[in-house]
């Protein structure tokens, strides 16, 4: 909520954004680029004052955004909110665009009110891959067993203790998340592992991308998957895979 009876109105902003360049979302020590400073610098120069925004998903170092939502309070009253699009554009480093902006309700709250995250994980299966493919995807030079990775997929689903693919560091209170669905695809000659939850630990997209299709590789059966997820013994699941290939596609509110 607003601290000041003056910041009357909530805009919620759609956003997108190129991950490479940055250190994440989240707002880090001076001099380290982040997307959320990017975007307050932004609003500051708006508002003439600082300006506090807040996302929906705090994305890591070097992963990309399709479709970010985020929400900060303004004092402008003679502006429609979807003027903050070009207006905050105009400004904005060219990685990162806003999409849209809405006025919503004063106690809206973009990463409390979310119901819903997805991410996408892309890969490269071609033996040779474009250079700026290589900037979005992680190049595999062959086509896994789609079939083999969705048995796999299918185990991921419902309240789960996801210990197993929590990376040290990882601070979360709690390792049980709620996953609505896993699977694999292919799209434009893509293959693509989507998964939604209610939220993710720090890295767990990426290890259980990468922990999927190092299991494939070595033709390991979903039976061995699902032990090391009842053990919870991440030293036994695959690697972490690079953020290069990794986007948060969208948000789902109530």
């Amino acid at each position: 909520m607003p601290n000041d009876e003056k910041e009357s109105r909530n805009i919620k902003l759609l956003l997108s954004y190129d991950g490479t360049d940055f250190f994440g979302w989240q707002r880090q020590e001076e001099g380290r680029r982040t997307v959320q400073a990017a975007i307050e610098e932004a609003l500051e120069k708006l508002h003439k004052r600082p300006v506090t925004i807040t996302g929906s998903g705090r994305t890591d170092t070097g992963v990309h955004a399709a479709a970010q939502v985020a929400n900060f309070y303004t004092c402008i009253e003679n502006m429609e909110a979807s003027r903050f699009v070009p207006a905050l554009n105009s400004i904005l480093p060219k990685d990162v665009r806003i999409l849209d902006a809405i006025e919503t309700r004063k106690d809206f709250h973009s990463r409390f009110d979310a119901r819903i995250r997805t991410y996408r994980y892309f890969f490269l299966t071609g033996k040779k891959a474009l250079p700026w493919e290589l900037r979005y995807a992680l190049h595999l030079r062959r086509m896994p067993c789609i079939k083999t990775l969705n048995s796999y997929a299918e185990l991921l689903s419902g309240e789960m203790d996801c210990t197993a693919f929590a990376v040290p560091g990882d601070k979360s209170k709690s390792r049980h998340r709620y996953i609505y669905n896993a699977k694999f695809f292919i799209d434009d000659e893509k293959l693509i592992f989507e998964i939604s939850a209610n939220a993710f630990l720090w890295k767990m997209v990426r290890s259980i991308a990468g922990t999927l299709i190092r299991f494939e590789e070595k033709g390991l059966g979903k039976d061995y998957l699902l032990d090391i997820i009842r053990r919870g013994d991440r030293s036994l699941t695959g690697p972490t895979a690079p953020p290069r290939g990794l986007f948060l596609w969208s948000i789902e509110f109530d």
